[in-house]
């Protein structure tokens, strides 16, 4: 047997590598996304192969991350109940996707992840790898398997030699990417409790950031990033140095109880730095770019679009109907925002664009008013007819 298993290098997939190793007496092949996360994936890799590990798939995906599964979600405002900017969720259909992939390459039986029961990813695994091919088995180890709980499966670890960097006394379980990071377990269980300092992996504490802020100017074209403060960069490389410039303020914090899929609710801390700047730079610019019934109809579908990312229906047919239709949209979506950083908070300076809406000479209460006040008045009487009675 043969089995391509989504491999990150942290508690759960190292000992799914080698338990699948044993359970099924198969080829294991690991395979790692290079997404821009924290971790030295090379280390990565050598632990895949220490493990056990038959064949080890390490590949730059940043860039697709980024274009395919990032991006459409920034231009469709995606924030997982109004606050979580899905960094993981948007990973996983690429995961996925490249698994299934790579599965036809190697002619694989299965695929296999490292998700819990309870968590979320093992159903964004199961559906993303079913949609793109439904007759490939999905296993999930951590699911099958005796172990019981974390202490378990960091004694099974110690046990067979496995290197893993959790232990009771760093109890977090932690996922980057180059979009956002995601820390869960341990201290932060405890609603009650503030997350402790050391949770956070990328943004200074807001309280000890720069008492002096920093302005950024984003420019866009057609909805797409594309300068910081006038200098044309890679998507990649304009994310990279905006998070490198927003985090020590503090900028892009989200500490949340989420209503998990499964149905009930857990605790998460996120950061993401440049995304919180992008997507409020990019919400500014559509509010003076789009019409009132455009604007306020692409905001109530935000929420849904947010959704279908965190159920892992990505793959959907509704999901790509509302990129079709944010899509539409996006060429009206070029111009510059500025925006300052300070103390936690991404205020929005100034917005400029060739195909804003707003007319000063409407909207000033100021001399050179060009709003006919009269048909105003009309307009007032006529809106107000639906409440009134016979």
């Amino acid at each position: 047997m043969k089995i391509v298993l989504a491999y990150s290098g942290g508690l759960d997939t190292s000992v799914a590598l080698h338990w699948l190793k044993e359970r099924y007496d198969a080829e294991v092949i690991a395979f790692c996304a290079d997404i821009g996360q924290l971790e030295s994936l090379e280390a990565v890799k050598q632990r895949a192969l220490d493990t056990g590990a038959a064949k080890v798939y390490m590949e730059p995906l940043t860039d697709r991350y980024l274009s395919d599964f990032a991006l459409p979600a920034l231009q469709a405002h995606a924030a997982y109940e109004n606050k979580y900017l899905l960094a993981a969720p948007l990973s996983r259909p690429l995961i996925a996707q490249r698994m299934v992939e790579i599965a036809h390459q190697e002619g694989a039986d299965a695929v296999a992840h490292g998700a819990t029961g309870k968590g979320n990813d093992q159903v964004r695994f199961y559906t993303s790898v079913t949609a793109l091919d439904p007759g490939l088995k999905v296993l999930a180890p951590v699911i099958d398997w005796e172990l019981t709980d974390r202490d378990s499966e960091i004694a099974y670890a110690r046990k067979h030699g496995i290197q893993v960097s959790v232990t009771k006394e760093n109890p977090y379980s932690i996922d980057t990417n180059i979009w956002g990071t995601s820390i869960e377990c341990g201290e932060l269980d405890d609603i009650t409790a503030a997350p402790p300092a050391r949770a956070w992996q990328l943004t200074a504490d807001p309280a000890a950031a720069p008492d002096t802020p920093e302005d950024v100017a984003i420019g866009f074209e057609a909805g797409v990033p594309v300068s910081l403060d006038g200098e044309r960069l890679p998507l990649a490389e304009l994310v990279r140095r905006l998070s490198e410039r927003a985090a020590p303020h503090g900028v892009g914090r989200v500490d949340i109880v989420e209503s998990r899929i499964v149905g009930f609710k857990t605790r998460g801390i996120y950061e993401a730095p440049a995304a919180t700047v992008l997507m409020a730079a990019h919400a500014e610019l559509e509010a003076i770019v789009l019409d009132r019934e455009t604007l306020h109809h692409k905001q109530a579908m935000s929420l849904r679009y947010a959704e279908l990312t965190y159920y892992g229906y990505w793959f959907s047919d509704l999901r790509r109907a509302m990129d079709a239709f944010v899509g539409s949209l996006q060429p009206q979506v070029t111009g510059e925002v500025t925006m300052r950083l300070f103390k936690g908070g991404c205020t929005v300076l100034s917005r400029t664009s060739p195909n804003s809406r707003y007319s000063n000479r409407l909207a000033t209460y100021e001399a050179g008013d060009t709003f006919n006040h009269a048909a105003g008045a009309g307009f007032a009487y006529v809106w107000a007819l639906p409440l009134t009675r016979p």
